[in-house]
């Protein structure tokens, strides 16, 4: 049994937003199942990451805790916290 999401406030959470890809694919999701009031909201991110994610869904707002200075060449937030996922399953 699938939820209607059309018309219910939508909060999308990412601990750590980054270069925006998977809150951006998140969202493109949360659309596709008729969703249409999202909030997304971030603890921590990088600004090209806000960018790119503003960039693809304009229509959303996007509450972020604080922003850091970059990426670094791997993707990672600088200074940031390092992958989170890594953190959360110690897959490196």
């Amino acid at each position: 049994m699938q939820v209607e999401l059309k018309d219910r406030q939508v909060f999308l959470l990412d601990p750590m937003l980054a270069t925006g890809g998977s809150l951006t694919d998140a969202a493109s999701l949360l659309k596709q199942r008729g969703a249409n009031h999202i909030q997304a909201v971030c603890i921590i991110a990088a600004p090209e990451g806000v960018e790119a994610f503003q960039k693809a869904h304009p229509d959303i707002d996007l509450y972020v805790a604080h922003v850091d200075r970059q990426l670094n060449e791997d993707g990672y937030i600088l200074p940031g916290l390092g992958d989170a996922g890594d953190r959360l399953f110690g897959t490196k």
